[in-house]
């Protein structure tokens, strides 16, 4: 490890603040309105095209003074830069952090070499091999063994390699060119890529095998699976090595750098479609990773999709702590965790191609700052680390708002939301009550989305309780709201490839901010590495090993013992 020990944020004059403030906080969301007819203007900033609302958060100017302090004071804006030239700022790999560099616009200037190579140049050419091959299945120049177009991309992968893609593509399928589809493959269990496949054509089937190793486990016995099925439903189980090569040509390429694994496995060198080691997974969407997605939307759609990352970039590198709005919202986090005692966080799409953004940011942020110990090998010296979850919509309201609005949890929420429904519709019925005839179905679901975060910050008192009629103090306890929830609204004018791209970046850079402050390296994942040791040292006991079943602790040798006896064996 290099690079100079990180700044303690409990020893900076910010933090001592903070901690003061901290003791015997009462936050006021109502008295602080209605004191203040300018907070809503004064905590709302705009980052490219994203209007984020900071006003219904447990914030004022004196708390925000101290955050921005200790962001000044942890360099927050120093090592952004730092990440930005190329420094091995993810120490302890010593590697660069270069995801920012995956969406620099071509020519761009001044340009970028790190480590002796020509990054710019590196990431052109390979997004210009992957836009060339998605034109080719896109056009239908790309064929099957048989001569039929291709209709399926089946994505094989793990982590980043699948969290990001499926992601995406749910949330664009609107621009989605007609005739193609897109799945997933990710999890182990067979019954996975069972389902992904049982109903497809394997002439017209695409596999993209992501692994950067070509040595992930999962990734590649899902990637024999899908070879076996695709001989097997060909007809080939019985066919020459020649005729089973060429079918695997021309139904499988891969995203890796290992091009002896690749070729070793039967898919052309030439089409496996490369990126580098200053690439974190979670951070790879926006790299070939995504090539599934690039053959679903296309070249224009795509680069409109990396111009939403460079701009939240330029917003971040650009714009004075004070209006950064990355920053302001990484800083709020660490107010809410290391001084309220918050320890989960909800993102609340109030979109439904959103539905699995809280899944892909459960990676991004997790497995960047779930950690113990700072990038110099010290113990952190703060709380690390927030547990993210969420679900789209009107869902979330008729399953887990209550804990929200009326739990005992400090529970922060990002609510998104974007003007204009990708597929609006009408109520020409209604209901004639609630729901009048010819109702904006989008607008009445927007209602929900303000109505939401106003609940959560104003709540509703006992005596407004009291005056709807309720007499019953019981009845009026358990009606009433304490408010003071904090939340924070993000509002873009609809959901382009451009905005997809924005929200990822802003979320990155959030996570970014924290992990600065905390002093820790956000860019390796050292955390997942000991259970898949155990795994392989496991799997031959879980296949009948009696040595290595003998050699478990005695938890685990019974549980194995119990599920061979279930498996009857």
């Amino acid at each position: 490890m290099t690079e100079s020990a990180p700044v303690d944020p409990t020893s900076t004059d910010g933090w001592k603040t903070l901690s003061g403030i901290a003791d015997g906080f009462t936050p006021d969301l109502r008295g602080w309105f209605d004191s203040d007819p300018g907070r809503a203007e004064r905590y709302t900033f705009q980052a490219a095209d994203l209007t984020v609302d900071l006003s219904k958060g447990l914030v004022d100017d004196e708390i925000l003074a101290a955050l921005l302090q200790v962001a000044k004071d942890a360099g927050v804006a120093e090592r952004f830069q730092a990440m930005l030239a190329g420094e091995h700022i993810n120490v302890t790999e010593d590697r660069a952090v270069l995801h920012t560099a995956l969406r620099r616009p071509e020519g761009i200037e001044p340009g970028l070499v790190v480590d002796g190579q020509d990054v710019d140049a590196d990431v052109h050419a390979t997004l210009d091999k992957v836009y060339a091959f998605a034109e080719k299945v896109r056009s239908g120049e790309w064929t099957g063994v048989s001569g039929k177009r291709i209709e399926t991309v089946v994505n094989i992968g793990i982590g980043g390699s699948d969290l990001g893609p499926v992601m995406v593509y749910e949330a664009l399928k609107p621009y989605v060119q007609a005739g193609l589809e897109a799945r997933f493959v990710s999890n182990i269990d067979p019954a996975d890529i069972y389902e992904k496949t049982v109903d497809l054509d394997p002439e017209t089937t695409l596999f993209i095998v992501a692994s950067k190793t070509f040595g992930t486990l999962e990734t590649l016995t899902n990637a024999r699976l899908a070879r076996q099925w695709l001989w097997e439903q060909l007809g080939l189980t019985d066919a020459s090595d020649a005729e089973k090569s060429n079918a695997v040509a021309k139904h499988f390429v891969a995203v890796s750098t290992a091009l002896d694994k690749v070729a070793a496995f039967g898919i052309d060198p030439e089409n496996a479609f490369g990126f580098w080691d200053w690439v974190g997974g979670r951070y790879s969407v926006d790299s070939a990773i995504g090539t599934s997605v690039v053959i679903a939307i296309g070249k224009e759609n795509w680069q409109q999709f990396l111009a939403g990352f460079h701009a939240i970039d330029e917003h971040v590198r650009t714009t004075p702590l004070e209006q950064n709005v990355p920053v302001l919202m990484g800083l709020l986090n660490v107010w809410y965790t290391n001084f309220l005692g918050a320890q989960s966080h909800a993102v609340l799409p109030y979109t439904q191609y959103l539905h699995r953004f809280a899944a892909y940011l459960q990676q991004l942020t997790m497995e960047s700052n779930g950690k113990r110990v700072r990038w110099d090998g010290t113990p952190v010296t703060t709380d690390t680390g927030e547990v993210f979850w969420g679900e789209p919509g009107t869902n979330g309201q008729h399953a887990f708002y209550q804990l929200i609005h009326q739990g005992t949890r400090l529970i922060p929420a990002d609510f998104i939301t974007v003007a204009k429904p990708a597929r609006p519709l009408k109520d020409e019925s209604g209901d004639g009550k609630a729901v009048q005839p010819g109702q904006d179905v989008h607008a009445l679901f927007l209602a929900n989305f303000f109505a939401q975060t106003k609940a959560l910050a104003f709540g509703k008192t006992a005596d407004e309780v009291r005056a709807e009629g309720t007499t019953d103090e019981g009845i009026v306890a358990a009606r009433t709201f304490t408010g003071n929830k904090p939340s924070t609204s993000i509002l873009a004018p609809e959901l382009t490839p451009s905005v997809l791209g924005q929200l990822i970046a802003l979320y990155e850079h959030i996570v970014f901010t924290e992990g600065t402050i905390w002093g820790i390296d956000s860019f390796d994942q050292w955390g997942v590495e000991l259970g898949k040791q155990l795994a392989l040292q496991i799997a031959p006991a879980v296949d009948g090993d009696q040595e290595a079943l003998a050699s478990q602790d005695s938890s685990t040798k019974a549980l194995i013992a119990r599920y061979l006896e279930l498996r009857g064996e």
